[in-house]
């Protein structure tokens, strides 16, 4: 008998965890092995169970899931790493590749379309939503290039964190407590990127996080 696909997922969302684990539950050739419900805990879960498909959200609190799946990869380049999300938009789709995303799959997809994802994945395939196909394949007939070359991309991952938390609401001292560094070091990292970014003050910031699927809208 081949052995279960391990699957770990990572989404904020407790109901959509359940919901994903109540699909999951009766797939023979699946099984959840484990749940993060921020970025840095699927980074920290992907390493130590070592699952075979990484199920991961974007918009995540602490560690967004680019930021999550390039991590991932960059210490186990074996690793695979579905993006199930709701955002279909050329520019975040380039970005998850770009991060070494194996596979992207819309969240309103058929169960059937995921569990053939895991499958194409883990076998060492790539899949896409053939929604997120579409955009993929307009934008290189048109002749546009991979949007992986901007901004944030350019942000040291430091940096990165420090946006991420700054756009989640927290002050200085905070963050400095969360990383382990000194107020200082991370005044110095916000300096740095909101000079990168060509942003200037706390309000731009969280509008640009918000634009680039770094942080959810906030719910009214």
């Amino acid at each position: 008998m081949r052995e279960r696909i391990k699957v770990l997922l990572c989404d904020d969302h407790t109901l959509f965890r359940e919901g994903i684990k109540a699909i999951l539950k009766d797939e023979p050739s699946i099984e959840i092995v484990g749940e993060a419900a921020d970025g840095r805990q699927a980074v920290a879960k992907a390493l130590q169970q070592q699952p075979d498909v990484v199920l991961m959200d974007i918009a995540m609190p602490d560690l967004s899931g680019f930021d999550a799946t390039r991590r991932i990869i960059q210490a186990n380049a074996k690793a695979k790493v579905i993006i199930l999300t709701m955002y279909e938009e050329e520019e975040v789709i380039n970005r998850c590749l770009a991060a070494g995303a194996s596979g992207y799959v819309l969240k309103d997809a058929p169960r059937a379309h995921l569990i053939h994802a895991i499958d194409v994945v883990n076998k060492g395939g790539q899949y896409m939503s053939s929604r997120a196909l579409k955009k993929v394949v307009k934008q290189y007939v048109k002749g546009g290039k991979s949007t992986a070359a901007t901004g944030y991309e350019r942000l040291s991952d430091r940096e990165r964190e420090v946006l991420k938390l700054l756009a989640d609401g927290l002050a200085l001292k905070d963050i400095a407590v969360q990383l382990v560094l000194s107020v200082k070091t991370v005044d110095a990292h916000k300096t740095n990127l909101m000079r990168k970014l060509d942003l200037h003050d706390r309000s731009e910031l969280i509008k640009y996080a918000i634009q680039r699927k770094l942080i959810r809208l906030p719910s009214s």
